[in-house]
């Protein structure tokens, strides 16, 4: 009788700490709204494009430059960059779709191709006729293909840890979870802080540049309302098809194009970087020390001091 009550309040100890582990690690979607109030400021604009209401920021005055984020990103991480560049150019930054506060778009469709159009129509929207066009990561490959599509629209092109081309590392572990079936449907509601922590880690090379601050903001962007399963639908997108079909893409760019990449990125590695100065013709490639996947936001002094020297050429 004894170890019979034992055991019961063994199991009993057992649940009750399951409990609380997954009590901990789950996480509803958030609601936009209130998202809005914590990551929207006095800047901040949305405007109705393809059924989505697109949050954007628009400061400066001068010659316009449009800024693309990476995955899982938001226009945030262009921060430094914005507040140095409002000084004399016209800033552009947005959500892109499946991520920040603009969240998913309708069909479920993140190919690139989907991208460069939706691209357009919004800068269709702001009237924007010529600009210089950055990209980071997926913003780099949506940014670079759309100077393809649309050269005399991109005055310069910057391409910032550009994705486009196939690499011979694996892919990041959590592109491969979010295809993984099981694992994929518990990250849409079982997603820790850790999991946020440990990717920075990875895209960032100096962790000690990881706040908390920085931290809540990826966390918070991750649980905006279907920004998870988004996700997951462009983590299924196949990588290894479009990367070979813009092997013979980025050929055809005729821009002025600066390549900007961080010396230790384990995402994209510099060899990318590499090999895509020398498909691009008009290019130069400018190496960041001690500098993961997003030197814009992890060394945006030293990025910084490139780009102006880029864009003050004539």
């Amino acid at each position: 009788m004894k170890n019979r009550t034992r055991r019961k309040y063994i199991y009993l100890g057992i649940l009750v700490v399951l409990v609380f582990f997954v009590k901990s690690i789950y996480y509803a979607d958030v609601p936009l709204e209130i998202l809005k109030d914590k990551y929207a400021n006095e800047v901040s604009e949305f405007i109705e494009i393809e059924g989505m209401q697109v949050h954007y920021r628009d400061e400066g005055e001068g010659f316009p430059i449009v800024l693309l984020h990476g995955t899982a990103a938001s226009l945030h991480t262009w921060d430094d960059w914005a507040a140095a560049l409002n000084k004399d150019y016209r800033v552009i930054r947005l959500d892109l779709p499946a991520f920040g506060l603009t969240g998913p778009n309708t069909e479920g469709d993140y190919s690139i191709v989907r991208y460069t159009k939706f691209l357009d129509n919004f800068l269709g929207h702001l009237n924007l006729d010529e600009f210089h066009l950055a990209g980071n990561s997926l913003g780099g490959n949506i940014a670079w293909n759309y100077a393809v599509d649309y050269p005399d629209k991109v005055d310069k092109l910057i391409l910032v840890d550009a994705s486009g081309l196939p690499t011979h590392k694996s892919q990041p572990w959590i592109f491969k979870m979010a295809k993984t079936p099981i694992l994929n449907s518990l990250f849409l509601r079982l997603t820790p802080r850790k999991i946020i922590k440990k990717n920075l880690e990875q895209v960032y090379e100096d962790d000690s540049k990881i706040t908390d601050k920085l931290v809540s903001r990826y966390h918070d962007m991750a649980l905006r309302e279907g920004n998870r399963r988004a996700f997951i639908d462009r983590a299924k997108t196949d990588f290894k098809l479009e990367n070979t079909i813009h092997i013979e893409r980025l050929k055809k760019l005729k821009n002025e194009t600066l390549l900007i990449w961080g010396e230790n990125d384990s995402w994209i590695p510099l060899a990318n970087g590499k090999q895509m100065h020398s498909l691009i013709k008009n290019s130069q490639l400018r190496i960041i020390k001690n500098s993961g996947h997003v030197p814009m936001e992890e060394n945006p002094k030293e990025s910084l001091s490139v780009l102006n020297a880029f864009l003050n050429e004539h």
